[in-house]
């Protein structure tokens, strides 16, 4: 007589399944495949939000940089400016004021330069 495991075993095989739906081929509906491939996407995803951070970094640099050109100073003396000024605002609101308030960054630009020029 043949022995049928019960509905714990389907039951796991369905929790894969349901995570890996949208995966493309024997990816999504054959469990020993599916099983690699849901633990490589954890993988990807544990990569992915460390890789976010690093890439938000880079574009808010770009953006703070091409402000800074535009208000005449490069964007390694503004950084260096700001920190002699005493002013203490991070990339991302930097890189915010510079698209959506331009007269507030062109202020911080104008105390960067005065920081930096000798006296």
């Amino acid at each position: 007589m043949r022995v049928k495991r019960g509905p714990g075993p389907r039951r796991r095989h369905n929790r894969v399944f349901e995570q890996t739906e949208g995966f493309w081929g024997g990816r999504k509906n054959v469990y020993r495949q599916a099983v690699r491939c849901l633990f490589k996407s954890w993988q990807y995803a544990y990569v992915g939000r460390k890789l976010r951070k690093r890439d938000f970094r880079e574009l808010w640099i770009v953006r703070i940089n091409a402000a800074c050109r535009e208000n005449g100073v490069s964007y390694s003396k503004f950084i260096g400016g700001l920190k002699k000024a005493g002013i203490e605002v991070d990339r991302k609101i930097l890189a915010d004021l510079a698209v959506n308030d331009v007269p507030a960054f062109k202020e911080l630009a104008q105390l960067a330069r005065a920081a930096i020029q000798p006296n």
